[in-house]
């Protein structure tokens, strides 16, 4: 992921965001030390700005396409409550084994149910009758707009959906790769759609937010 700030930037932002916990830091390690793709890893400000957004939104129910090692599901579980749910979909059985020795480490932990497999085909089996009040979207590129229309009806009115590297290094900009035009394509497709209220953040690598309407 190529910085779309100056290192220096990115530095402040990140001294004047509110550190998590030990444990984070050592799931960085253990992420960087045993994955090839370490980077794609949220840090200390876009999981701490997960979590705020879950604590807006009062979430007791959140969907997540994408664990990898954790980190973002762990930041956002912190802001639910003791009965609370996340569900994280991956389809890598390595990144969510680490992921899981870190959930069992966590007082969070409990609320978080990992289902491992293909994230769309997991979808359909989830029953429409408990809504959820997040869900977060931070899987292969090509087809956020399939996890988007998946995920669209099972969210409340209110409801937050949130896509994850939809600036994609400045790639929007000139679109080649795959991965560059199935980001395009979700941040068009989000845009034009009367059914949300949405807003493009500079967060990082870029977060797309649209709440339900």
């Amino acid at each position: 992921m190529t910085p779309i700030i100056s290192p220096e930037l990115d530095d402040y932002i990140e001294s004047h965001t509110r550190p998590r916990p030990p444990l984070f830091d050592e799931l960085r390690e253990a992420t960087y030390a045993s994955m090839t793709s370490p980077q794609m890893q949220v840090g200390r400000v876009e999981g701490t700005f997960l979590k705020t957004l879950c604590a807006l939104v009062a979430a007791r129910r959140v969907l997540e396409i994408g664990t990898f090692t954790g980190f973002s599901a762990l930041c956002m579980a912190e802001a639910l409550p003791d009965d609370g749910e996340l569900l994280t979909l991956d389809i890598d059985p390595e990144a969510t084994r680490i992921a899981r020795s870190f959930f069992d480490r966590s007082p969070h932990g409990k609320k978080i149910r990992i289902l491992l497999g293909n994230a769309l085909e997991t979808l359909r089996t989830l029953p429409p009758g408990s809504p959820f009040d997040l869900v977060f979207i931070d899987a292969d590129k090509e087809r956020y707009v399939d996890y988007y229309e998946a995920v669209l009806p099972l969210v409340r009115t209110g409801g937050l959906i949130v896509g994850d590297n939809t600036l994609w290094s400045g790639n929007v900009l000139s679109p080649k790769a795959p991965s560059d035009h199935g980001i395009c394509r979700f941040n068009d497709v989000v845009n034009a759609d009367p059914r949300v209220e949405n807003v493009l953040l500079s967060i990082r690598d870029g977060m797309m937010l649209a709440r339900k309407l």
